[in-house]
């Protein structure tokens, strides 16, 4: 048992809530956003037993996942050594995302050319969200129970406290693997992020038979998506310095997060543009995608700089950089991006985020969902961010907090 309780999340009351209450969220949301109507008033109608589930989706959802952790195998691309453990080792990790990306959009494009009819993931959306939902619970069984059979250096300090629901939410295990592969690592990146592109492929393709060809926002939207997880994948390596990967267990949090929430949320507003097409003029289409071109390129450039200045001792000792020296022998990045605010890459994040959500209209607001989602947890996770370093830092976190004040947007937050 970790010596000092400290509790995130609510505690064990918030994460039993959590644990019961995001698969709910899940179906609930993507019930009342259906074909025939998109309102948070309009209570939907209970699906037959076969679409809340069924084997075929079962079946369909594990064979995915054991496509990608077969990719997640092949020799290509690099291999990066993570932070130093507690034990001062570093594992290593094969960084070859981008490959299975471009490999699962192949394989997809010949299903289509072979006149598979892609689009009843579609028609099953809903039992291959329970699907994950199951598989994601069964995997956070396996972990927790996993977690007891390693030693305690293995374990992660914040999923340590001894009390089961908040372990088994939080993750007890820092790095559980099964041979070469890093399920943390692994889950992160690769069967709900490419499992998101595939999804909004399959509406892009359901729209072609339904109405002959897909409107524009439904192809920017898709566009957009992809590009964002493209840039994940390529960038893969940066990651490993992540608060998920260096300091989070994998437990429930992340195993539904990263296999139920981000695809089967995420996607909602394609599969909402494939159900309701939007009318709009090339104009406001332009603008908004010239605002998601804004985000973006403030999302990279900023990691683009925080990954340099991580890596890269050349880089980090330049005149160009300033940075402020702290006791502990580490320096803080107060220039560029970083002299703006303490995390702009979450604004470039959330400004991407409204973007796609302003391609579904403004008649509703289930669309939006992501977006408000995404920026209560950056906010939440800034918070989480500034509390870990006030305690390794101490006064040094001051005073660097004087010189960035603001966290996420300059002079407003």
């Amino acid at each position: 048992m970790g010596s000092k309780k400290n509790f995130e999340f609510g505690g064990p009351l918030g994460a039993f809530s959590m644990v019961t209450g995001l698969p709910i969220a899940v179906l609930l949301l993507n019930l009342a956003c259906n074909k025939t109507s998109c309102s948070i008033f309009h209570f939907p109608s209970l699906p037959t037993v076969d679409e809340f589930f069924s084997v075929d989706a079962l079946v369909l959802f594990i064979s995915w996942f054991g496509f990608q952790l077969l990719l997640s195998m092949i020799p290509v691309g690099s291999v990066a050594k993570g932070l130093p453990l507690k034990s001062g080792h570093c594992l290593e990790y094969r960084c070859n995302g981008f490959s299975a990306l471009v490999l699962s959009v192949i394989v997809f494009g010949v299903l289509v050319l072979s006149n598979v009819r892609v689009g009843f993931v579609h028609d099953k959306f809903l039992a291959l969200a329970t699907s994950a939902i199951l598989f994601s619970f069964a995997l956070s069984i396996f972990l927790y129970v996993k977690s007891f059979t390693v030693s305690k250096i293995e374990l992660a300090d914040g999923g340590n406290t001894g009390v089961s629901v908040y372990d088994f939410f939080i993750g007890r295990e820092l790095n559980p693997r099964i041979g070469p592969v890093d399920l943390k690592f692994f889950c992160e990146l690769r069967p709900g992020l490419i499992g998101w592109v595939i999804l909004d492929l399959c509406f892009i393709s359901e729209a072609y038979r339904i109405y002959g060809q897909p409107a524009l926002p439904l192809v920017l939207v898709v566009a957009s998506h992809i590009l964002y997880v493209a840039d994940a994948l390529w960038h893969e390596e940066a990651i490993l310095t992540t608060m998920d990967i260096v300091h989070d267990g994998f437990g429930y949090m992340l195993a539904f997060g990263d296999l139920a929430w981000v695809p089967f949320i995420y996607c909602l507003q394609a599969r909402f543009l494939l159900e309701h097409p939007q009318p709009w003029t090339y104009y406001w289409t332009s603008a908004i995608a010239v605002l998601n071109v804004l985000g973006f390129f403030i999302f990279r450039a900023s990691n683009s700089q925080k990954n340099n200045f991580r890596t890269n001792r050349k880089v980090a000792s330049t005149s160009e950089v300033k940075t402020l020296a702290t006791a502990s022998g580490r320096q803080l990045l107060i220039s560029g991006w970083w002299g703006l605010s303490r995390h702009p890459n979450y604004m470039g994040d959330i400004i991407m985020a409204f973007s796609w959500s302003l391609f579904t209209g403004f008649q509703h607001i289930i669309p939006y969902f992501y977006s408000f989602f995404l920026l209560g947890l950056l906010v939440h996770r800034s918070l989480r961010d500034d509390a870990s370093c006030r305690r390794r830092y101490g006064s040094d976190w001051e005073r660097y907090c004087k010189i960035v004040p603001y966290r996420i947007f300059p002079y407003i937050y």
